[in-house]
């Protein structure tokens, strides 16, 4: 044993000490590096420009419902696999990966509790989840959701965040679309209000369906919101486009979205829309 490694033997065990990364985090509207602990406390918005950075249906959860008010709804079961389809990895080997990252089962994660006192199902699309990718298991989130605010007479409230249609599932992806719609409709027919709240990135087929269809849209400041991307538009259309297209700020000012709300005043706006939308059923 040479007098290296008798050193490096005699080192006593340092016990692994939290790294930068676990302590601090880059805003990445600013890059603005900020305690880990004030930015979760601050619900992920940068405290120094105001950035709303993505959270998962947990934090949206505890944000919006009061206090131990909420239950988590069961997630439908669903075909994992429909098409057996492989790209680069297995499709269930994605979905096992998201799962284990997330802890989630899907896209989708839907409760029903109440907001400021009123009663209201909630869902929410995680983004973190293979892009918040709308499949045959978001369409029956989305399904099982609505008819649960049916059954309680109550608002049916979304946050959307995806990329769009989940490609692996192919037409059945897109065949959620007009699934959806008909819920929405069903919703309407009894009464019940439905209301969107578009969030960072909201895209694709999602856009082009259940998103766009709310009684009220509110989205958080800064959302990217469309269908196709900005790069494709351009050149489909040889034109350079404006400057924040498709962000929120943009779509309210051209009529897209009602309002752009800040991500600290949600709840209150949210209690407000659903006192003032379901007043006229209290009165009957």
């Amino acid at each position: 044993m040479n007098w290296v490694t008798r050193v490096r033997n005699a080192i006593p065990f340092i016990a692994k000490r939290e790294t930068a990364e676990t302590l601090w985090h880059k805003c990445k509207g600013c890059n603005t590096m900020i305690f880990l602990k004030e930015y979760e406390e601050n619900q992920s918005v940068c405290p120094k420009c105001d950035f709303h950075g993505r959270i998962g249906p947990a934090e949206r959860f505890a944000a919006i419902f009061d206090a131990d008010s909420f239950t988590v709804l069961p997630m439908p079961r669903v075909a994992e696999d429909p098409l057996k389809f492989k790209d680069s990895k297995k499709y269930p080997d994605r979905i096992k990966a998201a799962r284990a990252a997330t802890g989630e089962q899907d896209a989708m994660v839907s409760a029903r509790g109440t907001i400021d006192g009123h009663a209201a199902v909630v869902s929410v699309q995680d983004f973190a989840f293979m892009g918040g990718s709308m499949g045959m298991a978001v369409g029956e989130a989305f399904i099982a959701a609505a008819q649960e605010a049916l059954d309680a007479k109550c608002p049916y409230i979304i946050f959307t965040a995806a990329g769009g249609a989940r490609m692996q599932e192919g037409i059945l992806s897109l065949m959620q679309m007009p699934r959806t719609t008909v819920a929405i409709q069903m919703l309407r027919e009894a009464g019940l209000p439905y209301i969107v709240v578009l969030t960072d990135p909201t895209t694709g087929g999602v856009t082009a369906s259940y998103a766009m269809l709310g009684d009220i849209q509110i989205a958080e400041p800064g959302a990217l919101i469309g269908f196709a991307g900005q790069r494709v538009i351009e050149q489909t259309i040889r034109e350079k486009l404006p400057e924040g297209f498709q962000r929120a700020e943009y779509l309210l000012e051209h009529g897209m979205v009602d309002m752009v709300t800040h991500r600290h005043e949600l709840k209150a706006t949210l209690a407000r829309l659903v006192d003032y939308l379901t007043a006229s059923k209290k009165a009957a």
